[in-house]
């Protein structure tokens, strides 16, 4: 782009000449004279029912509406957000199935940003910033979470991971019911003479309806990995490792197909809830040490049998047992670490796209590959 110069000749009265135009370069705009788009920042508290919605904008009041949890509720909020001069940034908690559909939507809109908070994060931010909790107070929270914290976009997970793991958990609460009415069918047949006929066959027959549908929803968790690429690789790198079946594999590999890629084993171990946690504080608080808990319990079960397993079958995961029970760890807490060095050595194989190998996992225990 070019501008008139300075020194251009000015009209003469006597000659009315034009004036001579000298055309030089225009300077370069700075980062201050750039318009910079407005951020305005939305929090969003979620139930079953309702979206609570609050909305900061820049010399403006702060607004809140509220919109039903439904397909069209989504559309109409979309719409309300698009009005706004600038992106938006969105902060909302991960509240399982009632948020899921809302941020696969908010994460295809135009012109929004979101985030997906941990509920412990929030919680303990909204603490520090108000002393009543209603649905409005929240989303007002999370607003002002939005404006204030560093923001981290949520990665959308891909459909398959999402139906494998619903698959897996369905499975896990079936196979808890088996086992419940497997205990019912136990007590009602030590005690034949108190329990009639009826009950014990309608009990028996409850637990072959639920060994089928085991079965069939196995089945369709199968197909499912067969149906994906990605996921039928990291399911045969699964079941290579000592310990790990196709049951369990279904059940970790279903957990495990949400996380990020961006993230390391330390997190890995942190959301399986295996981390452990110390409490000490001068010489009066010394506890012992314990898993935090805080994270998927559906993981940390998945891997529990697999534990089992491993010290039994597998060289360098009972070499670490017995390791940990000689300095005076309880057979569960032995077992509890066995479970969480499977996470890693599970982190490396699928990472590294390598079957398992126990020398690289336990270098100091030298165990020959042999074994």
């Amino acid at each position: 782009m070019f501008k008139v110069g300075a020194n251009s000749e000015s009209v003469t009265a006597d000659t009315g000449r034009q004036p001579k135009l000298i055309l030089t370069p225009e300077e370069p705009m700075s980062k201050s004279t750039i318009p910079q788009q407005t951020t305005v920042f939305c929090g969003i508290d979620v139930s079953a029912a309702t979206l609570d919605v609050a909305l900061i904008e820049p010399d403006r009041a702060l607004q809140h509406r509220q919109f039903s949890n439904c397909a069209r509720g989504h559309k109409a909020l979309i719409g309300w957000l698009g009005k706004c001069q600038g992106r938006v940034r969105v902060s909302l908690e991960a509240t399982g199935t009632y948020s899921l559909d809302l941020a696969l939507a908010l994460h295809a809109a135009p012109h929004t940003e979101l985030a997906v908070l941990n509920p412990k994060v929030a919680n303990r931010f909204a603490q520090t910033m108000r002393r009543s909790k209603t649905d409005a107070a929240d989303a007002m929270v999370l607003a002002e979470y939005s404006q204030r914290m560093p923001f981290l976009a949520w990665t959308p997970p891909s459909l398959s991971g999402l139906r494998l793991r619903a698959l897996g958990r369905h499975i896990a609460a079936l196979v808890t019911e088996h086992t419940r009415e497997q205990n019912r069918l136990h007590a009602s047949q030590s005690c034949s003479q108190a329990a009639p006929r009826c009950v014990l066959q309608d009990l028996k027959g409850a637990l072959a309806a639920l060994e089928r549908r085991i079965v069939k929803m196995r089945h369709a968790a199968r197909q499912l990995i067969q149906a994906d690429a990605a996921l039928e690789q990291r399911f045969r790198l699964l079941t290579g490792m000592p310990g790990i079946g196709e049951t369990s594999a279904m059940a970790i590999l279903g957990e495990l197909a949400l996380l990020a890629p961006q993230l390391t084993v330390r997190q890995w171990v942190a959301h399986s809830g295996l981390d452990p946690v110390h409490r000490q504080s001068g010489t009066s608080v010394h506890t012992r040490s314990r898993i935090s808990r805080a994270g998927n319990r559906y993981l940390r079960r998945a891997l529990y049998m697999p534990a089992l397993t491993a010290v039994r079958w597998d060289p360098h995961m009972k070499g670490f047992y017995e390791a940990l029970q000689r300095r005076h760890k309880t057979k569960l807490q032995a077992i509890i670490a066995v479970a969480r060095k499977m996470l890693h050595a599970i982190y490396g194989v699928l990472g590294s796209r390598t079957p398992y190998d126990g020398n690289k996992l336990f270098p100091k225990l030298k165990i020959a590959s042999a074994l």
